[in-house]
């Protein structure tokens, strides 16, 4: 009996101790922050204490009721950008950045539906760490997966209360990985997770599918000519330039056909958004870069006057902030910002949205997800993959043939045909249900980013999936 009330005790004190951070991680007010009613929380959870790795999050308690409301992890690709950068500060977390340092209302914040969780997903990336250097060059899908898996694990030890909850898992481009990767740990590790959902924004679920989807979104938007779509069909395809171009050497067939694209595709126009505006310097230079395949172009800026010409610039015509990323990225490297999140820089200089991508095995990429997403599905997950259809990096295309296919593959009919869905009386894109788990929807209009290209868009379908309930 005493050996059982010592073990009972520790737990209890484990478990009081991880309470007591979670109140040291709760945040007074962020600087510039416009007062509101609900609670947030940052800071870092520990999940391999040997190595010394944390990894830090940023949790917003929904605007109202949170007691009520599910509970949704957000994690952004990159692989090894941050989920606090990107998802919750650029795209739909309570907050933006506005030029003159101050934080304004996001009205169209996924906050107003769930409690939200941002992960900055692997070590290395934004705020998160490893004490242990040699990590950096290990880092692969099944390390983030498991990492993740503790995260959540010991963030529940925090957060007791919302261990119970419904909990859903959603994630961008690379999150095509990450997402149903940790979903598949949740179900097979047997623990009552309470796991709902997953869905998945503009994903990498199968390189040669996915990626060759550009090449006839290049020619149907009018990017490239037909001569040169002739080119990427017959001498070398876009999965091809993708190989060679992450293995740091074009061939002579495919370097030739990189030219001809390039040529005719100039760097003002983004591909993540081809239809968008981009973010100038008053020199009329883009300062957007491509650090990582299959992330938006963030900018590492190598002086203060570049920052300042670029937040000079005006919003577009739809009144979206063409530079919130590089407003991000300055609100995020100030001191007072990073007190107030409880963040730190561990062996950086400076917070980056993305990690610089050198340490990641770049054979992951090719390793297809859509087996597992089939796998959840049969688990009675439900599954969305969603897509902005102005995103010639993954096409909607692509998403929706590894869909079919796998609707297919799984015995599932149509249960909801291909059908136009409504927001704010207009239509918001194009939906298919297939049996009662699997969805594809596209967002009209929407980047790769399509929280950020049409928020309110993206809130609308957001809280259809939370509801269960098809998009009409």
């Amino acid at each position: 009996m005493e050996a059982q009330s010592w073990i009972i005790m520790v737990v209890l004190s484990a478990t009081f101790m991880q309470i007591c951070r979670a109140v040291d991680d709760k945040i007074l007010s962020l600087p510039g922050q416009p007062r509101v009613s609900f609670q947030q929380y940052a800071g870092y959870v520990i999940v391999d204490e040997n190595q010394d790795r944390a990894l830090f999050y940023y949790f917003v308690e929904a605007e109202s009721d949170p007691a009520s409301k599910p509970l949704v992890l957000w994690l952004n690709g990159g692989p090894g950008c941050s989920s606090v950068g990107a998802g919750a500060f650029s795209e739909h977390g309570p907050f933006r950045p506005s030029g003159g340092g101050s934080l304004v209302r996001n009205d169209y914040s996924w906050n107003k539906e769930a409690n939200m969780l941002y992960l900055e997903s692997p070590a290395g990336v934004g705020f998160s760490y490893s004490a242990n250097k040699s990590f950096y060059d290990l880092v692969n899908d099944t390390i983030t997966a498991q990492d993740n898996f503790v995260f959540l694990q010991n963030w529940f030890l925090k957060f007791p209360e919302y261990k119970n909850r419904d909990l859903f898992i959603t994630g961008e481009s690379y999150g095509g990985h990450y997402v149903p990767q940790l979903a598949f740990l949740v179900v097979k590790s047997g623990l009552k997770f309470n796991l709902k959902g997953i869905a998945l924004g503009n994903p990498l679920m199968e390189f040669s599918t996915d990626l060759n989807s550009e090449g006839d979104f290049y020619l149907s938007h009018g990017l490239i000519s037909s001569p040169t779509y002739e080119l990427l069909s017959a001498v070398c395809n876009t999965s091809q330039l993708w190989r060679e171009n992450i293995a740091g050497h074009f061939s002579a067939a495919c370097s030739e056909v990189n030219d001809a694209v390039f040529s005719e595709i100039p760097h003002y126009i983004d591909l993540y958004d081809v239809t968008a505006n981009v973010c100038l310097s008053s020199g009329g230079s883009l300062l957007g870069v491509h650090n990582n395949p299959l992330t938006p172009r963030f900018q590492f800026f190598s002086s203060a006057e570049s920052m300042q010409e670029a937040l000079s610039q005006p919003k577009d015509q739809e009144n979206i902030d063409l530079c919130v990323q590089e407003e991000t990225f300055v609100y995020l490297n100030r001191k007072d910002v990073q007190e107030a999140l409880h963040a730190q820089l561990v062996g950086t200089p400076q917070w980056g949205f993305c990690s610089g991508y050198a340490y990641y095995d770049r054979r992951n990429l090719e390793i297809p997800t859509i087996d597992v997403v089939g796998s959840l599905v049969s688990s009675g997950i439900q599954v969305l993959v969603y897509s902005g259809d102005q995103d010639s990096v993954i096409p909607f295309t692509g998403s929706r043939t590894l869909v079919d296919g796998l609707a297919k593959k799984l015995g599932l009919n149509a249960t909801v045909p291909y059908t136009a869905w409504f927001e704010d009386k207009q239509i918001g894109g194009w939906t298919q249900v297939y049996g009662d788990l699997l969805t594809f929807t596209t967002i009209r209009g929407g980047s790769h980013m399509a929280p950020f290209s049409s928020p309110g868009r993206a809130l609308a379908l957001f809280a259809a999936f939370l509801s269960g309930k098809p998009l009409v």
